[in-house]
């Protein structure tokens, strides 16, 4: 009888956190007592800051004069943050508040010590956690009643990625200046990571899926490179959009459950049930 396994597609080094996490809520759980799932890293996309000399001068300006400085994930404050090597107040040199869109990105922030100042940051983010995306960051900016014609706005993400945000703050009428700080390299499909796919019974499989532009890629691998398909396997999505996108690559079961890592590893564990 072959074993459930769950595929974590992140980036290695946020995918062996969740794998640790995971590991530790089924063991304690009980749920998996006769047989533990094999747990797999598939680091679908590499996450490669972007190495240009002239960036760390182009934020540094573009801060000077800003109102808002907002990052589009954990690996854009990373990646700013290894840019500027120094304290995020001392290099803006005034409090600029900080737009996020969920919880792994404030507590990015908070391990760079922004929002823990004397002087905190102000750190905008969806209250509600089934609201952690783009839209729901906008309807907190709204709250804000600014007047955006008199805003000029920051946007720190990856090259390429959804551009909804910079678009409907232009449409506001915010000048808009969207910073490429990183790029997302796809797995060569020579790896070893995919040694472990090419073995395991898609039909006890769970696909966690946690970027749009991830699940784009394994469409397009597994169609080139395994013939059994994706009808047989099950996709846990953080985000409406990604489940779209899994269902559109052919998943024969797509779940969405809320951003973050507790609902992934909550869902995780009510699938082992099953």
């Amino acid at each position: 009888m072959s074993t459930n396994t769950i595929i974590v597609t992140r980036p290695s080094g946020q995918g062996r956190q969740l794998i640790e996490m995971l590991t530790n809520a089924i063991e304690q759980s009980g749920v998996a007592k006769r047989s533990l799932p094999e747990i797999v890293s598939l680091p679908l996309l590499t996450i490669v800051p972007k190495a240009d000399d002239h960036l760390a001068d182009h934020i540094a300006t573009a801060l000077t004069d800003t109102d808002l400085a907002i990052f589009v994930s954990p690996n854009a404050i990373e990646c700013v943050m290894r840019l500027l090597e120094r304290d995020w107040q001392e290099f803006s040199k005034k409090i600029i508040p900080v737009g996020v869109m969920g919880g792994s990105s404030k507590l990015a922030l908070q391990n760079h010590g922004i929002g823990e100042e004397k002087n905190p940051t102000p750190v905008i983010i969806p209250q509600n956690n089934e609201q952690w995306d783009s839209e729901g960051l906008w309807q907190e900016l709204q709250a804000l009643g600014w007047d955006w014609s008199k805003k000029k706005v920051i946007i720190f993400k990856g090259e390429g990625g959804r551009d909804w945000l910079a678009d409907t703050l232009t449409k506001a009428g915010a000048t808009v200046d969207a910073i490429s700080t990183y790029t997302r390299v796809p797995l060569d499909l020579d790896n070893p990571a995919w040694h472990a796919i090419h073995e395991m019974d898609f039909s006890k499989s769970l696909w966690l899926l946690t970027s749009s532009e991830a699940v784009r890629y394994l469409g397009q691998a597994v169609k080139d490179q395994f013939p059994q398909g994706l009808q047989n396997a099950s996709a846990l999505c953080s985000h409406h959009n990604i489940a779209d996108a899994a269902e559109k690559i052919g998943f024969g079961e797509v779940f969405t459950t809320d951003p973050g890592d507790e609902a992934l590893i909550k869902a995780s564990l009510a699938w082992l049930t099953i």
